[in-house]
C-alpha cells in the first residue's frame, strides 16, 4: 500500500531546507588545548638554528581587537613555517616541525581568503618566532573558553583615505580660533594707526612752535603819535 505524502509537504520541507538557521554556520571553537607547555622550548630552539636575519614579512594593517589578532598573525606564522620547510635541509626541517605543529591549529578553522587590503612589511625571522611565542602565550587561557567564529575573516585597519569626511560639528571643532581674525585685523590697522601717531606728533609740535614765535602784530614797531611827528619837524 502506498501513502501519498500530503501536497503541502514538499513546498515546506524545501522551504526548510533553505531556512538560513539550519544551514551549519562555520565554527573555529576548541574543546581541547592545541597548545602545549613547553612551545617556548621550540620556539628558541629553532631561532637559535635559522639565520636571525632571515627576511620575511608581517602584517602591518591587521585591526586591533581583543583575540582574533593573535589567531591571524598565528595563521600568517603558519604558512611561513610551511614555506620555510619546503627549502629547509632536513635538521632545520626537523625544528620547524615542531614549531609548525604548535601552530597548525589555526589550520581547522575555516578561515576566508586573505583581505586584499591587508599590507605586509619586511622583518626577520627573529622577530616572527618572538611574536608567535607572544600569540600563543595570548591565546593559550583563553583558547578552550571562547569561540572564535567571529575571527574567522581577517580585518585590516580602515584607511585615511576612505574615511567618511568629518560631520558638521566635527568642522566646528576644527574651527581657526577666534584670536587668529583679531590678530589679522590688527596688523592691517597698524600701519593706519602709525601713520595717525605721527600726524598727531608733528601737529602737538607745531602747536608749540606757533606759541613760542611772537605774533605778527607784536614784531610791527608802534604807529607815531601826531605831536611826536611835530616835535621832530621842529
Amino acid at each position: 500500500m502506498t501513502v501519498l505524502a500530503p501536497a503541502w509537504s514538499s513546498p515546506l520541507l524545501l522551504l526548510l531546507l533553505l531556512s538560513p538557521g539550519l544551514h551549519a554556520t562555520p565554527s573555529c571553537a576548541f574543546s581541547h588545548s592545541p597548545i602545549t607547555s613547553d612551545f617556548e622550548v621550540k620556539i628558541r630552539q629553532l631561532s637559535d638554528y635559522l639565520l636571525q636575519d632571515y627576511p620575511v614579512t608581517v602584517a602591518s594593517n591587521l585591526q586591533e581587537e581583543e583575540l582574533c589578532p593573535a589567531l591571524w598573525r598565528l595563521l600568517l606564522a603558519q604558512r611561513w613555517m610551511e614555506q620555510l620547510k619546503a627549502v629547509a635541509g632536513a635538521h632545520l626541517h626537523a625544528l620547524l616541525e615542531k614549531v609548525n605543529t604548535e601552530i597548525h591549529f589555526v589550520t581547522t578553522c575555516p578561515f576566508q581568503p586573505l583581505p586584499s587590503c591587508l599590507r605586509f612589511v619586511q622583518t626577520n625571522i627573529s622577530h616572527l618566532l618572538q611574536d608567535t611565542a607572544r600569540q600563543l602565550a595570548a591565546l593559550k587561557p583563553w583558547i578552550t573558553r571562547r569561540n572564535f567564529s567571529r575571527c574567522l575573516e581577517l580585518q585590516c585597519q580602515p584607511d585615511s583615505s576612505t574615511l567618511l569626511p568629518p560631520t558638521p560639528g566635527a568642522l566646528e571643532g576644527t574651527a581657526l580660533p577666534a584670536s587668529q581674525p583679531s590678530l589679522l585685523l590688527l596688523l592691517l590697522l597698524l600701519p593706519a594707526a602709525l601713520l595717525l601717531l605721527l600726524a598727531t606728533a608733528w601737529y602737538l609740535r607745531w602747536q608749540r612752535l606757533a606759541r613760542a614765535l611772537p605774533h605778527p602784530a607784536e614784531q610791527l614797531p608802534p604807529a607815531p603819535r601826531p605831536q611826536d611827528t611835530l616835535l621832530q619837524e621842529r
